[in-house]
C-alpha cells in the first residue's frame, strides 16, 4: 500500500515543491496541468534547441509516499522548502499493490496502421493473421505505433514501400519503420540512431521479427544513398540535419519526415528547401508528415 497526494501549487512553485517532496521522501513527484480537460489546458511541447516553456499557471503536484510517512510533518517541510507560507490544499488516495505488469500491458492493444500493416504487442494475438504483422512491445527506446508520428510515417510507408527498395530510417529509436519496411519488401535497409541502447533494442526487435537490418551509431559512415529516407524525430533536429539527410536521397529517391507540430511545418519545408521541395503529406492530432521526391 502506498499514499499518493495530490497537491496545487502555480508555475512559480510547482518545480520547488515537486523537488521539495522528494527530499522529504516522496518515492515519485509528477507535474500535471490542473485545467486539464478544459478550456484552460495549455498543452507544453519541447525540443532540444527550444527554449523551455513554463510550467502551467495551476498545477497539479503528485507525490506517493511510503504508507507509513508521517504525512504532515513531510508536506509541512516540503512546503517550507519551497518557500511556501502554507501546505497547499491536498487529497490523499490510497494506492493498492497491483499487478503492474498486467496493467501496462493492458495499455497496448494492437494497433491497425493499415489493412496489411498491424503492430501486435507480444501479448495479443493477430487480429487479422494474413496481415503484415509487426511484434513489438514497449521498451527503452521510442516508437510502438501508437504516437501520432509514427502512425504517420508507417501509413506512408505502407503506400510507398516497393519490392527491393533501399531505405534508411534517421532516427530509428526502436528500429519499427526500419522493420515496417523490411517486412513491406524493402531490400537494403539501415537503421540508425544517436543513442547505443536504442540500436541495441532495435536489433532485439528486428531479431524477433526476422528481419535483416543494417543498425548503427549515427556516428558511423553511411556513404551510400537510398531510394527512401524517413526520419520521425524532432523540427530542430530535422533542420540541422537537413543538409545531411538531403545528401542521403538517391537521385528520383522520396523522403517522408515527421516528429513535427503543424505550426512547425514551414520551418521545415524551408530549411530543405535547397535541395528537396516538401509538401504536407498529412497531419495527425496536431502533427503534420512532410514529404518530397528528390530531382
Amino acid at each position: 500500500m502506498w499514499i499518493s497526494v495530490t497537491l496545487h501549487a502555480d508555475a512559480a512553485r510547482a518545480e520547488a515543491l515537486s523537488d521539495a517532496l522528494m527530499t522529504q521522501g516522496a518515492l515519485s513527484v509528477s507535474l500535471e496541468d490542473a485545467d486539464a480537460g478544459t478550456e484552460a489546458e495549455r498543452p507544453q511541447f519541447g525540443e532540444p534547441g527550444m527554449q523551455p516553456a513554463s510550467l502551467w499557471d495551476h498545477s497539479r503536484v503528485i507525490a506517493l509516499f511510503d504508507a507509513d510517512t508521517d504525512l504532515p510533518q513531510a508536506l509541512a517541510s516540503a512546503a517550507g522548502d519551497a518557500g511556501l507560507d502554507a501546505v497547499p490544499d491536498f487529497t490523499v488516495e490510497e494506492v493498492a499493490e497491483q499487478n503492474w505488469v498486467q496493467l501496462t500491458q493492458s495499455q497496448f492493444d494492437p494497433i491497425r496502421i493499415t489493412d496489411r500493416l498491424w503492430i501486435v504487442p507480444s501479448w495479443h494475438d493477430a487480429p487479422n493473421p494474413d496481415a503484415i504483422n509487426i511484434a513489438l512491445d514497449p521498451g527503452m527506446a521510442f516508437g510502438t505505433g501508437s504516437h501520432p508520428t509514427t502512425h504517420l510515417c508507417l501509413e506512408w510507408l505502407a503506400q510507398r514501400v516497393t519490392p527491393g527498395d533501399s531505405l534508411i530510417d534517421y532516427g530509428c529509436g526502436s528500429g519499427i519503420l526500419a522493420i515496417a519496411a523490411a517486412r513491406l519488401g524493402a531490400g537494403r535497409v539501415l537503421g540508425v540512431d544517436i543513442d547505443d541502447k536504442a540500436v541495441d533494442a532495435a536489433r532485439d526487435n528486428a531479431a524477433r521479427n526476422h528481419c535483416a537490418i543494417d543498425l548503427r551509431l549515427s556516428t558511423e559512415p553511411i556513404g551510400e544513398a537510398f531510394d527512401i529516407v524517413v526520419a520521425n524525430i524532432l523540427t530542430n533536429p530535422l533542420c540541422v540535419l537537413a543538409p545531411a539527410l538531403c545528401a542521403l536521397i538517391a537521385p528520383g529517391g522520396r523522403i517522408a519526415l515527421s516528429g513535427i507540430l503543424e505550426t512547425q511545418s514551414t520551418q521545415v519545408i524551408d530549411a530543405y528547401a535547397p535541395w528537396v521541395s516538401l509538401t504536407v503529406g498529412d497531419t495527425r492530432e496536431g502533427w503534420v508528415r512532410l514529404e518530397g521526391t528528390r530531382a
